[in-house]
């Protein structure tokens, strides 16, 4: 009776608490102000002493939703975006392995959508000096390396000894470096990290050739290049190209946290040609990075997207497949720099089966044709009797790779992207693609290019409006934000974020109403691409400059693990529409994992992701929720398009029985001043019991995991007791509580 009154409405929140506490007192022979020190119990150091405010959840297991939460929801996505794959996923570790010319973005793009380069040498060198700390470059051989660059060495290499070193060609027609020996112990090098936190022991390749040189050495030192480490003497050089391989090991007694020079010397005077020196860890999995593998692995990943992302529309993924020394190396057409193409679809494939996860292919809607999307289904999902399928046996992969998931284009609605076009371009392409590459795999599920639901109707209904007959599913890219003056108070930018999802998951409603009205039956939502998305703008003169780069929440930062949360959990509340998200990024871009000096260590995003992995499967129930709500600031451009006026409640929380029978509560406070008391009675419960409860808290939202502390923000277990379904704990701002009870 209590509960039924207190969810009409009848009582008030103080007054409900005091009846709760007077009949616990009853049952259980307890004093009133028992209970009511009971109800303000608190595991979590971080709320402090500020005064609680109360709010109570009621759960009610017996009424489960008719739609188990998708397990797709917590996915990834992954891009060829700098550091990303190369430097991130991929476990090679030397810059420009490939020894091309390495192209730097000027900033702009062509009305096309295409990435323009820099040519200007000056800024070119600006950069290259600016970039080097990056890699670890002792400060002192930053002037060696802009000068071995201006001497036409590739970039990230520098000469040692008086070498003249020019351009020159593959054995695939793809550049080569030719070193002009004139003394023994004369070559190229490069400084870099290993991850020696992990292992000791290297394996190179490379391709060379010499017309007068027999002997050559690559070599491991310190910075100096005076002590070696490891050396191994390669012999056997010809005028043809040949392959070389070796393994390096550095000593146990060698320090991890400094940079070692990588070298690759000639013992006679001669010239030296050299193409594609590649490094790896001897522990990497298929060529990816042990740890982010990992990390990827112990989080439960259920999907991940690739190849883009911007890039996509300018990939072609034959470049990708076959040996990796007749692979192109090409400029990076949306980001800048350069594609070595190590990283392809049988890689991205193996890296997916070693983590455990499900891929979702994005393919080519700009620069690529219909033909080039099904001849890559084929290529993953075709029999070896297929002309796909047999290039794809003939690369060492006889079995169907059968990927289910595919997108059909990425943002091409912007004119960042490259061939991006018009809403009734897009229903055009769709319409040929989704005809081309049904045919190719009739079982394959498509995805559609959507636009942002915070501003793409016209494009949306476009889309719908014109291809309703084959189309059900599409996707959105919810990157929110908008340039934040310098002047604003940085908790206002947050507290904006915290109304997003409230605001979003309106959006989406809309959206599933219009695909309904077009008659599309059971449509489906994808959000592919997730994170926070505020930049600081300039402030006005004389303006007063409160918003850094410090304290702006960004991706990397605890509030995108608030933010993720929320949008799980507007998703979870609108199923069956929302059937997937792939938050941005895996590594080095967006939220996910960080890697610097090859050492790998998550942001505060990884773990609330993985806490609400357990979820995937569950089955929501009902719930009350009774909190207090705020008032969004509206400092965020893209929310002031979209409302006058924002509220939201001060916690939000979902609630899921297991398939095993556990009982799961996810709570975010989204608020910024005081604890909150909350009081969550499981309607049906008997008997005495613990709850285990994982915390996820900062003390401001712009906290972040470093290099020097990886695990300052990481989960915390702690419990709390449950008597007859009633338990109550505190929970700070700034906190994620995932909350388990047996079944």
């Amino acid at each position: 009776m209590y509960w039924n009154t207190y969810r009409e409405g009848k009582m008030s929140r103080s007054t409900s608490i005091l009846l709760l506490a007077a009949c616990l007192a009853v049952v259980f022979g307890l004093s009133v102000s028992q209970v009511k020190a009971q109800a303000s119990l608190t595991n979590d150091p971080a709320a402090g002493s500020a005064e609680a405010i109360p709010a109570g959840l009621v759960v009610y297991p017996a009424e489960p939703s008719a739609h188990p939460i998708p397990r797709y929801i917590t996915g990834k996505f992954c891009e060829h975006l700098f550091y990303n794959i190369t430097q991130g996923m991929d476990a090679q570790i030397l810059m420009n392995p490939t020894l091309s010319e390495y192209p730097f973005r000027d900033g702009q793009m062509s009305p096309d959508g295409i990435v323009m380069f820099l040519s200007d040498r000056r800024e070119i060198i600006r950069r290259i000096r600016g970039s080097a700390p990056r890699w670890g470059w002792p400060a002192a051989q930053i002037d060696g390396l802009v000068d071995s660059w201006n001497n036409a060495l590739a970039c990230w290499w520098t000469r040692i000894g008086a070498v003249r070193t020019s351009a020159d060609v593959g054995p695939d027609g793809q550049r080569a470096q030719r070193i002009a020996i004139t003394a023994p112990g004369q070559g190229i090098a490069q400084w870099t990290w290993l991850p020696l936190h992990r292992i000791r022991d290297y394996e190179f390749e490379l391709w060379a050739r010499s017309p007068e040189i027999q002997r050559m050495s690559v070599v491991l030192s310190d910075p100096t290049g005076e002590t070696i480490c490891s050396r191994v003497d390669l012999t056997g050089l010809s005028t043809q190209w040949r392959k070389f391989q070796g393994r390096l090991t550095v000593p146990a007694d060698l320090p991890a946290d400094q940079a070692y020079r990588f070298a690759v010397l000639a013992d006679q005077s001669g010239d030296l040609l050299l193409e594609r020196i590649l490094l790896y860890p001897a522990d990497h999995i298929n060529r990816a990075d042990p740890d982010v593998v990992r990390f990827l692995r112990e989080s439960h990943l259920p999907l991940l997207r690739w190849p883009g992302g911007n890039f996509v529309s300018g990939y072609h993924w034959r470049d990708g497949v076959g040996p990796l020394q007749q692979r192109p190396t090409l400029p990076n057409y949306a980001w800048g720099e350069q594609e070595n193409n190590l990283f392809g679809t049988d890689e991205f494939v193996a890296f997916c089966r070693a983590v455990g996860c499900d891929p979702l292919i994005c393919v080519n809607a700009g620069s690529g044709t219909p033909q080039e999307a099904a001849d890559w289904i084929e290529y993953c999902n075709g029999s070896v009797d297929t002309p796909m399928g047999k290039l794809r046996a003939q690369n060492g992969h006889p079995e169907p790779y059968g990927i289910r998931y595919w997108e059909v284009g990425n943002e091409l609605w912007g004119d960042w992207q490259y061939y991006w076009t018009t809403a009734e371009g897009y229903a055009d392409r769709y319409r040929q693609f989704a005809r081309s590459m049904l045919a190719a795999d009739p079982r394959i599920t498509l995805y559609a290019c959507g636009a942002p639901v915070f501003w793409g109707d016209h494009w949306n209904n476009t889309l719908i409006g014109r291809t309703a007959d084959i189309l059900q599913r599409t996707t959105d890219h919810p990157l929110i934000g908008g340039d934040v003056g310098a002047e604003t108070d940085p908790l206002d930018v947050y507290r904006d974020f915290m109304a997003v999802p409230d605001v979003l998951e309106r959006k989406w409603s809309d959206l599933e109403a219009a695909m309904k009205k077009a008659g599309i039956d059971n449509p489906r939502l994808a959000v592919t691409e997730l994170q926070l998305f505020a930049h600081r703008a300039q402030t006005a003169a004389g303006g007063q400059r409160r918003l850094t780069r410090e304290n702006l929440v960004n991706p990397a930062t605890h509030a995108e693990a608030l933010y993720d949360i929320l949008i799980y959990h507007a998703a979870v509340r609108l199923a069956p529409f929302v059937e997937m998200v792939t938050q941005s990024a895996t590594v080095n871009h967006g939220g996910g994992l960080r890697k610097q000096r090859q050492q790998v260590w998550a942001n505060p995003c990884h773990y609330a992701q993985t806490m609400f992995s357990v979820f995937g499967g569950a089955r929501p129930v009902r719930t009350d929720l009774d909190c207090p709500r705020r008032a969004a600031p509206l400092v965020l451009p893209d929310l002031k398009r979209v409302t006058s006026s924002q509220d939201y409640r001060l916690l939000d929380a979902l609630a899921a029985v297991s398939p095993d029978g556990r009982l799961l509560i996810s709570v975010v406070h989204k608020g910024t001043d005081q604890p909150v008391d909350l009081t969550v009675q499981i309607l049906g419960r008997q008997g005495a019991g613990t709850v285990r409860v994982l915390r996820l808290a900062a003390d401001v939202p712009w906290r972040e995991n470093t290099l020097e502390d990886p695990r300052l923000i990481a989960p915390q277990e702690s419990s709390v007791p449950c008597r007859d379904g009633t338990l109550s704990l505190r929970i700070a701002p700034y906190t994620y509580a995932c909350l388990e009870l047996p079944g």
